[in-house]
């Protein structure tokens, strides 16, 4: 076997990936981590390799419980497709849609199971969630620097418990987006090391999104209106979870307008990973993004003065 003790290595991180998943403290490092062994190994091996080396991981899992079988079997299925994309030269947005759509359709068949067949309350368990990270908020009133004097009441409080439960599709999406994404950008270099050849993104400063993500903004904006005049929970539902998603996208197309800027311009490298990172803390800068589709910045910028 070609790379026998660089893919025996990653069998064995795997395993313990796997065994952190449900230890407290390493849960939201490795639920992060836990695909990228998979893809690997799909990715670099022959389908009997993979097993060979798959299988002692699931039997030695087992052994310690029997649970963590199941979570290798949920894992393992977006590894075998984002490494079924690379093994046939896919391109690589082609390949991050790919295991972000496998994610989420993993995680929206775990949430219909639990709740049809197991008759889990979901919803139930994320309001009780929110009410225990707010109980120390609403006891100690105004006096709270976390809120700078805003009163927490019993109303307000149910609010947010509501809010949270309706945007459960978007942090769904999202999370199955960054894990899909950190996923690939550690996957590849590895993979290319290991003498398969797999193509990379586009460079951030070519990263343009269609210019109708304007329109679906406006017709977001619509939504919240009705929304908000209509009373109704479903609708306000998917006004709660489409307007973020637009936004997001803006906020990557403002991350490739910076890039853009700073290769045009000769920046400092650093300077564009620091406008971007304030681009993901900052809300109001995404409005770079959305400028930024409206009109045609980039060819201003880069036109050459007369």
């Amino acid at each position: 076997m070609k790379f026998r003790w660089s893919t025996a290595i990653w069998s064995i991180v795997y395993l313990v990936l796997l065994l952190s998943l449900l230890t407290p403290p390493l849960t939201a490092i490795s639920v992060f981590l836990i695909i990228l062994p998979g893809v690997i190994l799909y990715g670099s091996l022959s389908l009997k390799a993979f097993c060979l080396h798959i299988i002692p991981v699931a039997l030695i899992a087992f052994i310690v419980e029997p649970f963590y079988l199941l979570l290798s079997i949920f894992f393992l299925i977006p590894a075998i497709v984002m490494g079924h994309f690379y093994k046939n030269k896919k391109p690589a947005l082609n390949t991050l849609m790919a295991g972000t759509g496998t994610i989420l359709a993993e995680f929206l068949l775990l949430l219909l199971i639990s709740t049809t067949i197991f008759q889990f309350d979901f919803q139930g368990y994320m309001k009780d969630v929110v009410t225990l990270t707010l109980t120390p908020v609403t006891e100690a009133g105004g006096n709270n620097a976390l809120t700078n004097g805003l009163v927490i009441d019993e109303e307000m409080a149910e609010r947010i418990k509501t809010t949270t439960v309706q945007m459960i599709p978007f942090a769904l999406i999202v999370t199955s987006f960054i894990m899909a994404s950190i996923t690939h950008s550690i996957a590849r270099p590895v993979l290319s090391r290991l003498g398969v050849h797999v193509p990379r993104l586009k460079p951030a400063r070519e990263w343009r999104l269609p210019k109708a993500l304007i329109w679906y903004y406006f017709i977001g904006i619509i939504l919240q209106l009705v929304a908000d005049g209509s009373g109704s929970s479903f609708m306000t539902m998917i006004a709660l979870n489409f307007v973020p998603l637009i936004n997001f996208c803006f906020m990557i197309q403002a991350v490739g307008f910076f890039f853009y800027v700073a290769h045009t311009k000769k920046w400092h490298p650093i300077l564009p990973f620091l406008l971007a990172a304030a681009t993901v803390l900052i809300g109001p800068m995404r409005i770079i993004g959305i400028i930024d589709l409206a009109f045609p910045l980039r060819e201003a910028i880069s036109r050459p003065k007369r």
